[in-house]
């Protein structure tokens, strides 16, 4: 069922917002100091491409205040625009009955676009 999921997801919009992670990933990596930045975006990338049957899991590293430091400075980058994309995105979703499970990968991809740092993606 996931992998009917994904291709629909990837279908009807996944494929997009993945290449758009991908070029913003690219261009943050573009100076030195962007580079933990554009990794993190890859990671969203990832996980925006097959959403279903992935989870967001805490992988310790970086810990304590490196990673919030990371996450603050991530949020004025562009964090928040991205969560309240998603955000909306999953409510409009969330409508439909059968719209409930892309909405809720939505909501997921949120969670990772506010707190990118600390957090990794489980296949």
């Amino acid at each position: 069922m996931n992998t009917f999921l994904n291709i629909i997801w990837f279908v009807f919009g996944g494929v997009l917002i993945a290449i758009e992670y991908a070029v913003s990933s690219v261009t943050m990596m573009l100076t030195i100091i962007g580079i933990p930045f554009g990794l993190q975006t890859l990671k969203l990338a990832m996980l925006a491409l097959w959403p279903f049957g992935t989870d967001i899991v805490d992988d310790g590293w970086p810990s304590g205040c490196l990673a919030g430091f990371m996450n603050v400075i991530w949020w004025f980058v562009g964090g928040i625009p991205i969560a309240l994309t998603h955000l909306g995105l999953g409510l409009l979703f969330c409508i439909t009955i059968i719209g409930i499970p892309f909405g809720l990968q939505h909501f997921k991809l949120m969670k990772l676009a506010l707190l990118p740092f600390g957090n990794s993606v489980k296949m």
